[in-house]
């Protein structure tokens, strides 16, 4: 279970069995929910929030903060998901402490 970043409390992961569409959870306390980055036809088309089965969601306040990180970082969760789960590479997490 790599954790990709830590963010103003937050603490933003990959489950190691994970599945498409590329996702990332985001855990606060004992709260989590998950951002999926939805492409149609190879282009970006949103980010979609979900709640995850058996665990609380986050707060609003969480939730809103959760949804910008992903907005800005897609790219690198992108990254981040190809080097993990296609070519095995260990991901090395960032503590982001500058408010996006």
């Amino acid at each position: 279970m790599p954790k990709l970043y830590e963010y103003l409390g937050l603490v933003i992961l990959f489950y190691s069995n994970e599945h498409e569409p590329i996702h990332v959870h985001c855990k606060y306390q004992d709260k989590e929910s998950k951002a999926e980055i939805i492409f149609n036809n190879g282009v970006f088309d949103k980010i979609k929030i979900k709640k995850v089965p058996g665990k609380n969601p986050l707060d609003i306040k969480n939730l809103n903060l959760f949804k910008k990180f992903v907005e800005v970082y897609r790219d690198d969760i992108i990254n981040k998901w190809i080097d993990f789960f296609v070519y095995n590479k260990e991901i090395i997490s960032e503590k982001i402490t500058k408010r996006i």
